[in-house]
């Protein structure tokens, strides 16, 4: 298992394969909550075992989304269990990144530590600074794949995820929970809704 050369190997296949119509689901995303994850497992001394499979399971989180729009999450693990076998992976490491991926799919239903670390780094930013900026490479991919069509409906359907979404970790409540909220509480206002 060496992480640092599965990450090369990871990001150059985003790097070369992703469609242009992927804005937020791009290779930004997938470092972003690399990096994320990686602020976790400091911040919670994690064993270095459990932190090669959290950043095992980052890099592959969302790659099954050039493949299958719709259910990426099962294509990624299609294609997790196919190549990690020749990176050193175990068949229980590879269910265990596997049950990662697995818990990033909206609604999130984590069932452990890292499965809660994964699903809280993937959707961090709607507690930063970043909500607005990334939110927008969001935005755009979702007209293009016709998901919205204008940011009426776009910001409605941000209204109805942040209202039912919820982090996990401890770290992610305190910190990102409030500020999610003021977003909530903005596009509410925008549109009237109470």
């Amino acid at each position: 298992m060496n992480v640092r050369k599965l990450k090369n190997f990871i990001l150059q296949k985003i790097g070369n394969e992703i469609p242009d119509t992927l804005k937020y689901h791009g290779i930004h995303h997938t470092i972003e909550v690399y990096d994320t994850c990686n602020k976790y497992i400091k911040r919670l001394k994690l064993a270095p075992k459990e932190g090669y499979l959290l950043r095992s399971a980052a890099l592959l989180h969302d790659i099954g989304i050039m493949w299958n729009y719709g259910n990426h999450e099962e294509s990624g693990m299609e294609y997790a269990r196919k190549i990690l076998p020749d990176w050193g992976y175990s068949k229980n490491d590879i269910e265990r990144i596997c049950g990662m991926m697995a818990a990033t799919r909206i609604p999130q239903q984590p069932q452990n530590l890292l499965e809660q670390i994964i699903c809280d780094a993937d959707l961090d930013y709607l507690g930063t600074d970043k909500f607005y900026s990334i939110g927008e490479t969001l935005f755009e991919e979702f007209k293009i794949y016709g998901i919205v069509k204008d940011e009426e409906s776009w910001d409605k359907l941000q209204i109805n995820f942040l209202d039912a979404h919820r982090y996990h970790t401890d770290f992610a409540k305190r910190n990102r929970e409030p500020v999610k909220r003021e977003y909530l509480k903005i596009l509410k206002s925008k549109w009237n809704i109470d």
